[in-house]
């Protein structure tokens, strides 16, 4: 579905999410509802709305802006907001968390979580393989940027940072280079190791073990996610459908850092089984037909990460080898400002890989960091509630 008809497509489908929660409001004002129990509905339905308002903004992004580092940016504060709002609801009912089938449900939100924490940290470690190709990317900007003129020498120096970003960018399997990475694992202490890749830049994470797959995780994740029913809704009073919509958003946020960036064992074949009876399901769905469509691209099938950046640094380094293989030395003027402008790209992409990645990593980890507060928390309610019955 293109980005323009979403919000059609929203409006013209039921409002299942909060009309349930309405039906149910109605039902307690005709029993004199107290001023407590009214306010909660209200939260609950507020939560919808700005779940649904926040992904219609992601959605909203044009093709330049998807899958960019700061469109990436910008789905990790939906997350964070998500996260938060969803925290308060969640305290503000902590005395129905331990009773069916609300306690199913938030233990299954809790461990669903723990299986995030993996994904933060191989996206972490994933970062981190960006910052090598960063890396080779200066190398080439020192040999061809700011020369005054560019010879067969300045080319040279060049050619072998070209090849190995390649190398890096495509995955490909007969290379065995050695790289060294540190351990990003978050709250573990750092340390250098250095291992055989199959891949120049293939993502073998520290912080998770090698047959750990981000693929299987994400399947984790989505294992048994089935929207409750009408009547579990008005049981829970609506309680257990913010814990879904919740699950939702971790999914799909998860499961868009793997499609973005390199990591071990990617993989995109999650499904997503969501009507569009919820406000949030069709800009979730939007971003998800248009993430695999970009996925299936030609020149992105074999590539290790969908980032936009990624995809700048491969074009800019495909068109600087080519000139490489045809160019003649010494330079004319006419094909020497052709290579100047080559460069110019690589200078763009590299600013922005610099200046992006730093906050980026910041927002991983703090996603990391509030999940395991918010399950702390979380666990702690349910835990004194039991011990008060």
């Amino acid at each position: 579905m293109p980005a323009t008809d979403f919000q059609e497509a929203s409006s013209s489908s039921s409002s299942f999410g909060f009309s349930m929660l309405s039906r149910r409001r109605d039902q307690i004002h005709s029993m004199e509802p107290t001023q407590e129990s009214t306010g909660k509905e209200l939260e609950l339905e507020a939560f919808q709305r700005q779940v649904a308002d926040r992904f219609h903004d992601l959605a909203a992004a044009d093709s330049d802006e998807l899958l960019s580092v700061p469109w990436l940016q910008k789905l990790l504060n939906t997350f964070l907001c998500c996260q938060e709002e969803f925290r308060v609801i969640i305290f503000n009912n902590k005395g129905h968390l331990n009773k069916p089938p609300m306690e199913k449900y938030i233990s299954d939100f809790f461990e669903r979580s723990v299986k995030a924490l993996d994904v933060c940290n191989a996206i972490r470690d994933g970062i981190e393989q960006i910052r090598q190709l960063q890396k080779q990317l200066e190398i080439v900007l020192c040999a061809l940027d700011n020369q005054r003129s560019i010879g067969e020498g300045q080319f040279r120096r060049a050619k072998k940072a070209l090849t190995d970003l390649i190398i890096g960018i495509t995955e490909e399997k007969d290379s065995n280079a050695t790289l060294t990475y540190r351990n990003r694992s978050f709250g573990r202490n750092n340390v250098q190791r250095e291992h055989k890749s199959l891949g120049h830049f293939r993502s073998l994470s520290w912080s998770v073990s090698r047959s750990w797959s981000a693929a299987k995780q994400l399947q984790a994740i989505s294992n048994n996610l089935v929207a409750p029913r009408a009547n579990e809704i008005m049981s829970t009073n609506g309680l257990n459908l913010a814990v879904f919509t919740m699950n939702y958003v971790l999914l799909f946020v998860m499961w868009a850092l793997v499609a973005a960036i390199p990591c071990q064992d990617r993989g995109l074949q999650t499904h997503f089984y969501l009507t569009k009876q919820f406000l949030w399901a069709v800009p979730i769905l939007t971003l998800h037909e248009r993430i695999l469509e970009e996925s299936k691209k030609r020149d992105r099938k074999n590539c290790c990460g969908l980032l936009k950046e990624i995809h700048e640094i491969y074009k800019c380094t495909k068109h600087l080898i080519a000139m490489n293989d045809l160019v003649q030395f010494p330079l004319t003027e006419e094909k020497e400002s052709e290579v100047k402008q080559r460069v110019k790209e690589v200078r763009i992409v590299y600013d922005d890989i610099k200046s992006g990645l730093d906050p980026l990593e910041r927002q991983v980890r703090e996603v990391f960091h509030r999940i395991v507060r918010s399950r702390t928390e979380g666990l702690d309610s349910v835990g004194r509630a039991s011990s008060h019955d």
